[in-house]
């Protein structure tokens, strides 16, 4: 068991600092899910948010401070069975998630001071992550994700349902900038 917060990683035997903040780890997420880029891009991306001096880790290395980047952002769990459907996005959704994560958590977290350029203050990821874990059925988010799911098995809606559904397409849809050889490259590296 892990009980700290960690600040640095081991990668080739060497602790490297880390950026644990939720908003680098955000960050990471939007890069990896940008249509726009690589996967090489997406990558550098990554590593260049995660690790404040990327320069400092061997070539040789990169690929393990990658799967310590990602190790990480699943909160130091490894990859258990294959993912599920995909029923969320951060950055589509963080509006949605971060009134329940505040009620968690009993303060705005955007309001948190954090410097990402001396890598000082912020909330840490797991702490953010924990109080994700926690956001229960009563909330906006939820009723979102609860629609994904019921469209994506084909359940019948009700009219509540379908009004409400009707009037916020737009939270419901998830974006598709992702080809399927990329999501497959996502799920190697996640």
């Amino acid at each position: 068991m892990n009980y700290g917060l960690p600040k640095s990683l081991p990668v080739g035997g060497e602790e490297q600092e880390i950026r644990a903040d939720y908003r680098a780890v955000l960050d990471i997420c939007a890069a990896l899910n940008d249509p726009a880029l690589s996967p090489r891009q997406k990558q550098a991306a990554a590593l260049t948010i995660f690790y404040p001096h990327p320069e400092r880790i061997p070539p040789a290395l990169l690929g393990e401070a990658l799967e310590q980047c990602f190790r990480f952002i699943a909160g130091g769990q490894e990859e258990r069975g294959p993912r599920g459907p995909r029923l969320m996005d951060w950055e589509q959704d963080f509006p949605y998630i971060v009134a329940p994560v505040n009620r968690v958590l009993g303060r705005e977290i955007r309001d948190i001071p954090y410097d990402p350029r001396s890598n000082t203050g912020g909330l840490h990821w797991w702490s953010f992550l924990s109080a994700f874990y926690e956001i229960g059925g009563d909330c906006t988010f939820a009723q979102i994700v609860a629609l994904r799911l019921k469209l994506l098995r084909h359940e019948k809606l009700d009219k509540a349902e379908k009004d409400w559904l009707r009037r916020n397409r737009h939270l419901v849809e998830l974006p598709t900038g992702t080809t399927r050889a990329e999501e497959a490259l996502l799920a190697a590296w996640t």
